[in-house]
């Protein structure tokens, strides 16, 4: 099992406590998976897979907090610029540093906008609780200090082609946790927001996946409806309509008119597809029409995604982008989360499956710097995986792996008894159904 470094605050200061008791979690969860397997695929079990305890559910919570602290914390205190460093391919420091603090925003609140809707219930442990109640407070203050143009962190919206993937990011948040993070929003604030996702508007998006990014920025207009800001239902029909036209087959669409092999139909195309139709998709009948397409295709790509991951929690190490490690299994994690996962895959085997990709990818030596900011890399810090489009705030798209945390304790994703995922059953020898395509 790879041994994951030991956490730092945000200062850069070890707590061992808190390390302590991560060991022990993953070495006890690794156990318990390990009791569910063939005595001769027990050596295959080299990462926590998940036992169905609370304490599983607090690995996630730990991973959540150790991504968020130092991003919410410098944002309450309109701070991000001030301290966030920005790492990128060496001589683009200065032109990543317009977008990348909105990328930190965007990309982390987006993944963690679901546990910060969900309200406290029965078997949640009151340090949750208490961090989810700090953490929204901070992130209405992130939201009011962006796009006030007199903040510090202020997010030049729409000064580069970057901010309109990040806008609608946080665009896509705000559609997530409507009751916490849209509905406490004062009138100013909302009004300075509608004229950001506006100002996105001289962005000209790329012919790929960025019509979604123009399409999601429209969706979240519509919501806030604001008199004089009225959302463009072109936008969201070109988006739609040319992604509809992009579908090849066996639950994947082309990223643009080719095919990519890449995780960027889960990234970004799959589960924005998913909240457009939750958002707007009732509002014209083609769109309406393509909603359980759109379903059952995740559904495909959901099962395609829980055969990737190896029986150690790794996975191919294919196409752009990888540096958003976990985050490669936002559809995954969106499906699971919202009870779409197709018949044969259970909760608790994605829930196990996510678990060990976490640790791979969030628990590798090296993966935070000494402030507790992430680094380029996909199993510690290895810059040379990032694009030049990669910097330091394009690494939290790996928040949107934990959506299940939307999901309350006594749901059968964190409830049901561990069970090992697809690679572990055919591994350790049994008898298992092949794979099929899914028809049309």
């Amino acid at each position: 099992m790879m041994t994951p470094e030991a956490n730092v605050t945000p200062s850069g200061t070890a707590t061992s406590d808190r390390s302590n008791r991560r060991n022990f979690l993953m070495g006890s969860v690794a156990l318990g998976a390990a009791a569910l397997l063939p005595t001769g695929s027990r050596a295959a079990v080299s990462v926590a897979q998940g036992t169905g305890s609370t304490d599983v559910r607090a690995e996630w919570v730990q991973h959540l907090k150790r991504v968020s602290d130092p991003v919410l914390e410098a944002l309450s205190r309109r701070e991000l610029r001030k301290r966030m460093p920005v790492e990128s391919v060496k001589g683009l420091e200065k032109a990543r540093s317009v977008g990348s603090h909105l990328e930190a925003l965007g990309r982390l609140m987006a993944g963690i906008a679901p546990w910060l809707e969900l309200e406290p219930s029965a078997g949640e442990p009151a340090a949750e609780t208490a961090l989810r109640k700090q953490y929204r407070a901070w992130a209405l203050e992130a939201i009011a200090s962006s796009v006030d143009p007199k903040s510090p962190d202020y997010m030049r919206w729409g000064d580069s082609q970057q901010t309109l993937v990040d806008a609608s990011f946080l665009a896509l948040a705000l559609l997530r946790a409507p009751k916490q993070l849209l509905a406490p929003l004062d009138a100013m604030t909302r009004q300075r927001l509608a004229v950001a996702l506006v100002k996105e508007r001289v962005v000209t998006p790329n012919h790929n996946n960025w019509l979604l990014f123009a399409a999601m920025d429209e969706a979240l207009l519509k919501v806030l409806n604001l008199p004089g800001y009225a959302w463009d239902k072109l936008r969201v029909d070109y988006g739609l309509s040319e992604h509809h036209n992009w579908y090849l087959g066996d639950g994947t669409y082309g990223d643009g008119p080719h095919y990519h092999a890449d995780f960027y139909n889960s990234f970004v195309i799959q589960p924005y597809l998913l909240q457009l139709m939750d958002t707007v998709g009732s509002e014209l009948p083609a769109w309406e029409a393509d909603r359980a397409a759109i379903e059952r295709r995740a559904q495909r790509y959901a099962a395609i995604q829980e055969r990737t991951i190896n029986t150690d929690g790794t996975y191919p190490v294919i196409g752009r982008s990888i540096t958003y490690r976990c985050g490669a299994f936002h559809l995954l994690a969106d499906v699971a989360r919202r009870d779409l996962l197709p018949e044969g895959i259970s909760p608790a085997q994605v829930r196990g499956a996510l678990t060990a990709v976490m640790h791979r990818t969030l628990g590798a030596p090296n993966t935070f710097d000494a402030g507790g900011w992430l680094q380029i890399g996909l199993a510690g810090h290895q810059p040379g995986l990032g694009e030049e489009y990669i910097s330091t705030g394009s690494l939290y798209l790996c928040s949107f792996a934990m959506l299940p945390l939307g999901l309350p304790p006594a749901d059968p994703f964190w409830a049901s008894a561990a069970a090992p995922w697809s690679s572990q059953k055919i591994w350790a020898g049994e008898n298992f159904p092949a794979d099929h395509a899914q028809d049309e």
